[in-house]
């Protein structure tokens, strides 16, 4: 018994060498293949996402797959790349969604998010930032070019952070989207290193239990988020950076006498609130409100869907919707810390952020970076795809697989 335990042990020590051997040579994307006769190095990357998963990882994994954008036909790019190009079940096509994708750099990241929730009867809206680099706007479009559902926003913004320029980006997309032949039930926003850990099924199932309505999880403002409403703040771009900065100056009461409440900035809603945000009064009055006001993504959408008889508003909801799983820096004691490094107190997840991650209920996680931590993000995308096509109630496409 002793022996056969030996002997796995450094079959997997093996394997995991191999892999490290294979990754290390930039090896072309893995090429498709039939589920019944899976292939090495399909077997090697389960072997060693299930390694870390058990907390045994003994090795760094420092190199990633490169794109295949630009050097094939669109049409060799999906297959090559295991895009899904035909509707998985008829409850996902009785129900599609629409994205909001805010981006700024790391294009392969984004790559790899846009690969991960890409469903044919979907929608996608891509805001590029105007500051962006060109060879990173290029590539943007060249990708979305491939597909006739999904697309850049018709205008685009400097965004800056924690400015009405973010807000703004995601409502330019929503005006975009409300316009779409797609019949689309629900929008959510992302960012360009968000990713899921649900299916685009699970994802449709969990907002079909909310019964039109929208989730904003928010509450009223705790002490440290009153001054983001109680004082201007002015956007600004430079040489040095762009930021915003708190001008001392008292702001007005918010219109229509509405209370203001805080919560997240990343939000799924109906298409009926979605027209409402864009044309109410109401609406437009608490944007040109909250235009010098401190990261008004937090308030905007939480508040808009507190009143009272606006389509799929929650008045009494507080933090429900698990949308987004978060590691803040100040938030160690319950989320065991991070295993990566944080950026703004937020964690990019590390190789010992994934048992974490995949135990997470929530539909997408934050903050990811494909080039710093590549296992991390490949380990996901492979369980997120093998429990996609188990869940399809069509033929599946040899090149479906990874």
């Amino acid at each position: 018994m002793n022996f056969f335990r030996y002997c796995f042990f450094a079959f997997t020590v093996l394997s995991v060498v191999v892999l490290v051997i294979l990754y290390n040579s930039r090896l072309s994307p893995p090429k498709s293949y039939e589920k019944q006769n899976s292939s090495s190095e399909r077997y090697l990357r389960i072997a060693a996402c299930n390694h870390v998963l058990e907390d045994k990882s003994i090795f760094l994994w420092k190199e990633t797959l490169s794109s295949l954008l630009g050097s094939v036909s669109c049409q060799d790019y999906l297959v090559q790349n295991h895009y899904i190009t035909s509707p998985l079940s008829e409850e996902e096509v009785s129900f599609p969604l629409a994205y909001v994708m805010v981006i700024h750099k790391e294009f392969y990241t984004f790559e790899r998010l846009f690969r991960a929730i890409y469903m044919p009867q979907n929608v996608y809206c891509v805001h590029v930032d105007k500051k962006a680099p060109a060879e990173f706007k290029e590539s943007v479009w060249q990708l979305l070019s491939c597909f006739q559902n999904a697309f850049i926003a018709s205008k685009v913004e400097s965004v800056v952070y924690a400015g009405i320029s973010r807000l703004q980006a995601d409502l330019n997309c929503l005006k975009d989207l409300v316009t779409s032949e797609v019949p689309w039930k629900y929008v959510i926003n992302t960012c360009g290193q968000d990713f899921p850990l649900k299916t685009n099924r699970e994802i449709v199932q969990y907002l079909k239990g909310f019964k039109g309505k929208n989730i904003t999880p928010g509450v009223l403002p705790p002490g440290h988020a009153i001054k983001r409403t109680k004082y201007v703040y002015r956007e600004h771009i430079g040489k040095s950076g762009s930021f915003v900065k708190n001008t001392n100056i008292l702001k007005s009461p918010p219109p229509h006498q509405l209370t203001i409440y805080f919560g997240t900035a990343y939000v799924a809603l109906t298409r009926e609130f979605a027209n409402f945000v864009l044309y109410d009064k109401r609406a437009i009055d608490l944007l040109q409100w909250s235009k010098d006001t401190y990261s008004p993504d937090e308030h905007f959408w939480v508040t808009l869907n507190r009143i009272p008889g606006v389509p799929g508003s929650m008045p009494n909801a507080s933090w429900t919707g698990n949308l987004r799983a978060v590691k803040w820096i100040d938030m160690e004691d319950r989320h065991g810390g991070c295993h990566g490094h944080y950026v703004h107190g937020i964690c990019i997840y590390g190789n010992g952020d994934l048992k974490w991650l995949v135990n997470s209920p929530s539909l997408f996680a934050n903050k990811f970076e494909l080039n710093t931590y590549p296992l991390t993000v490949e380990c996901l995308e492979l369980r997120l795809r093998e429990r996609t096509l188990n869940q399809s109630e069509t033929a599946i496409q040899p090149s479906w697989y990874f």
